[in-house]
């Protein structure tokens, strides 16, 4: 399924389950929906199954958002003590639609009660008290926490609610993370349980000594499986730094028990240390500034108001505080402010689940969990900024019922998928009108600015490509949207570029392999002897073509170019 077929979908008020591989553009779905609601007046509630997964789409847990807490058990006292609080009549007065995502680390209980709490405000039976539902997530990464014999952390599709919600699979098949075929393939065979010997071989082949200071600019992020390495390596990384550090203290407000909430439910730390030189990593979307969680950087000075990073891509950022806040009947009830940085020279699997990385190291010679390779793997993307500390023998292994699970939700989302092909478009249209007007939508027109090709008339060329650049389109599918040449859209970023030297292409960027990125960068500075400021116009690109070999495009190379100027700014 196509995520454009989800999206339509989605629009006609069904319950979801959205899954697929890694990188196949799951949150991004769910983003572009939730636009699409707030943009016609319609209360959402936006949650996750954790506190990092949740900032990932601008929300809360479902812990939080229905007020059941980490209670494994309700009771009828306990759902009707949740009634009591008038700013959840509030909530569940004016919800629509819920959206959960990171499904696979909800327990099956939980979801039981979540479907309980809807009833209960809701006054009526109906699956969730007629709440549209949408889990978002893919069973293949890591499962809920089991924290007792007793919890032996089910997925959420044994549930009662899974069972008699009715959920349309729609299962995402395109690939948007992984940039090779030899990335995805091993993922693929990894989510069949039947890694191939070629596939084993190419994972050997990335085993290596641990990243050193002397390896070059491209400094990885580290992966491990336990806490206590991660801390290690940030620790004895940050001390090898000969410059000051600068302790910047978490600021909060309100109960203590609110607090110590948000301080679990967010990567920011009560206290992190900073050096200049020291690498980092936001754990807060803002695409204002233009940072999401996930995004790696260098600290290049520390300043009276607060540390500034160089990210990967080469912006400069003046780190401001952030804040996390948890609001009860429009008050805040409790709020924690810190600056949204974390020692990036390593972080744990579980922390990496929903981020995307160019140049990752992984110790998997300690994995506890099937499906944590996985999680790991695919967070890379592409092959070639891949390096392997170790493996044991769970790394490459998920759950089995899953993989058999797996194949009754690819064979429903093709279902979903027949019958959607079987309606005509005056049919998907006034169902999803329908169900704008039932919803109370203040617009009841579907249409909505995600049609970027429709309203393309009615703006100017560079617009339209600079939009779908910020969609996160690769330059082949802004080519075939435009119905232009890449060597025209190509022209039309280095335009964009000189309005804008700090503008976002680094999704352009992923089309170039590091590694041919770096030898690209090394035939520039030698066949241009680049030195202080980088002109864009007078680095031609054939002396540059001549220093390569044949495997490299004029389109890559005018790519990394364009990626050169602003690493140079």
């Amino acid at each position: 399924m196509t995520q454009e077929q989800a999206l339509d979908i989605l629009k006609m008020g069904y319950n979801v389950y959205i899954t697929g591989p890694a990188g196949s553009g799951k949150t991004y779905v769910l983003n572009k929906y939730i636009s699409y609601l707030k943009n016609k007046g319609v209360e959402i509630g936006v949650t996750a199954s954790t506190g990092i997964a949740a900032t990932h789409i601008g929300g809360v847990t479902i812990h939080s958002w229905t007020g059941m807490g980490i209670k494994n058990v309700l009771t009828e006292y306990d759902v009707e003590a949740l009634q009591e609080k008038q700013y959840l009549w509030k909530r569940f007065e004016k919800v629509k639609v819920l959206v959960i995502d990171e499904i696979s680390m909800l327990h099956h209980f939980r979801l039981d009660l979540v479907d309980k709490v809807c009833k209960g405000f809701k006054r009526n039976d109906k699956p969730f008290g007629g709440i549209q539902v949408i889990l978002c997530g893919d069973f293949f990464q890591l499962p809920p926490v089991s924290t007792s014999y007793e919890d032996p952390g089910y997925f959420v599709y044994h549930s009662d609610a899974w069972k008699n919600s009715n959920f349309k699979i729609c299962y995402l098949e395109e690939q948007h993370r992984q940039l090779d075929n030899a990335t995805i393939s091993i993922l693929n065979e990894i989510r069949a349980n039947n890694v191939s010997q070629k596939s084993f071989e190419i994972l050997q082949s990335k085993i290596a000594l641990p990243h050193t200071d002397e390896d070059g600019a491209f400094s990885p992020t580290r992966l491990y499986t336990h806490n206590v390495d991660v801390d290690m390596i940030n620790y004895k990384e940050l001390e090898k730094i000969k410059s000051d550090e600068k302790t910047f203290e978490m600021i909060s407000r309100g109960g203590d028990m609110l607090v110590d909430l948000l301080k679990k439910s967010c990567l920011a730390l009560p206290k992190i240390k900073l050096k200049v030189g020291a690498k980092v990593m936001f754990v807060k979307n803002n695409f204002e500034v233009g940072y999401v969680n996930g995004t790696l950087g260098t600290v290049t000075a520390i300043g009276k108001n607060g540390p500034v990073v160089r990210t990967y891509k080469g912006q400069i950022i003046d780190v401001e505080p952030a804040s996390w806040k948890i609001e009860e009947d429009g008050k805040v009830k409790a709020e924690i402010t810190q600056y949204p940085l974390r020692l990036a020279w390593a972080i744990t699997v579980h922390k990496s689940q929903g981020m995307s990385l160019d140049y990752v190291e992984v110790d998997l010679s300690k994995s506890f969990e099937r499906g944590m390779g996985y999680v790991a793997l695919s967070r890379v993307r592409s092959i070639d900024g891949l390096r392997i500390i170790g493996l044991n023998d769970t790394a490459l292994k998920v759950s089995d019922e899953v993989v058999e699970f797996d194949e009754e939700l690819r064979e429903k989302s093709a279902n979903t998928v027949r019958g959607f092909m079987d309606l005509s478009n005056a049919e998907v249209k006034n169902r999803q009108v329908n169900f704008l007007k039932s919803i109370g939508a203040e617009n009841t027109n579907p249409e909505d600015s995600t049609k970027t090709v429709k309203k393309e008339k009615k703006k100017g060329t560079f617009e339209l490509t600079k939009n779908l650049v910020l969609d996160e389109r690769s330059l082949d599918e802004i080519s075939r949207i435009r119905n232009l040449k890449v060597e025209t859209i190509l022209e039309h970023c280095e335009k964009i570029l000189k309005d804008d030297p700090l503008f976002d292409f680094s999704t352009l960027y992923k089309s170039v392999s590091i590694r041919k990125q770096q030898k690209i960068i090394e035939a520039f500075k030698k066949a241009h002897k680049i030195k202080g400021k980088f002109n864009l116009e007078k680095a031609t690109l054939a002396p540059v073509k001549h220093l390569l070999d044949s495997t490299y495009s004029y389109i890559e190379i005018r790519t990394v170019r364009m990626m050169l100027f602003q690493d140079m700014i």
